[in-house]
């Protein structure tokens, strides 16, 4: 959610992270892009529909409008303002949603490992952008659990649907994400071309082949993949918030944690119950 921001993304368990995996799994489509067989398959438009239901919640937009009211801060960090302020700068800030709710595709160490069929990248989460009534945006997470989809994460900015109506206004594609470079790109007939600076300075401002992608991020991340030794030295982070029945995380835990440069590869994990308040910093740049 910032108009296009760095990330930080902290990675957790491997077996966490099959659960999100398997969950999100229930919601995709049965074949991929035929012009793209290794694009992620899509989630269908009535998963992204209860996705995004679940955001209309009017729970989640209490939380969201904190979030503005805090501009992002996590709710241990102590503020110049009260309680009673807070509560009205986030009445004021009557959240709403704008946009359409996105699936994100994150890289999919399959694909970096060189699995036969591995997409180029998987289905991590839904992001829904929520804006505020000053102009601050925030992109609210979903992922589905129990059947059912469930706000995890609230994070500043709109990147996740910013990235898709890029993707889809330059030709089509499936947009996806490297998480340890920040990169952005777009999966369109064969090749991967960049959406912001960092995928530029990965790929170059042309893009590169399908293929020629795969050995790159193989060179990058080989030795990083779930299960590696890279991986059980990954950290979770992220900042737990009592959830809409008052369960919170535990001290430390991370619901949906974001990966970052010293994250191990498909290391997204949930843990505990609750919501992550998670900020971005940087200008947008793409």
């Amino acid at each position: 959610m910032t108009e296009i921001t760095s990330r930080r993304r902290s990675a957790a368990a491997t077996a966490a992270a099959a659960l999100l995996t398997a969950g999100l799994a229930l919601a995709l489509a049965p074949a991929a892009h035929a012009a793209d067989p290794e694009a992620p398959a899509p989630v269908s438009a009535a998963e992204l529909a209860q996705a995004r239901d679940a955001v209309r919640d009017p729970a989640v937009l209490d939380k969201v409008g904190h979030f503005f009211a805090r501009k992002g801060a996590p709710p241990a960090q102590q503020l110049t303002i009260g309680a009673a302020e807070e509560a009205r700068a986030a009445s004021a800030a009557s959240p709403r949603l704008a946009g359409d709710t996105v699936p994100v595709y994150v890289l999919d160490p399959g694909f970096v490992a060189g699995t036969p069929g591995a997409p180029v990248a998987k289905a991590e989460f839904t992001a829904s952008t929520v804006v505020a009534a000053d102009g601050q945006s925030a992109s609210v997470w979903t992922v589905r659990q129990g059947g059912a989809w469930k706000v995890v994460n609230i994070a500043s900015g709109g990147d996740e649907g910013d990235y898709a109506a890029k993707a889809a206004s330059g030709g089509g594609g499936t947009a996806f994400r490297e998480p340890q470079v920040n990169a952005w790109y777009v999966l369109r007939d064969g090749r991967v071309l960049p959406l912001d600076d960092e995928a530029r300075r990965s790929v170059g401002a042309g893009g590169v082949t399908l293929a020629a992608y795969q050995q790159l991020v193989h060179q990058r991340y080989g030795d990083k993949l779930p299960g590696s030794a890279y991986d059980r030295q990954g950290k979770g982070g992220g900042y737990p918030v009592d959830t809409a029945e008052g369960a919170g995380a535990p001290s430390g835990s991370s619901v949906l944690p974001a990966v970052t440069a010293g994250a191990a590869l498909g290391a997204t994990a949930l843990v505990g119950a609750g919501a992550v308040l998670r900020r971005r910093s940087g200008a947008r740049r793409g």
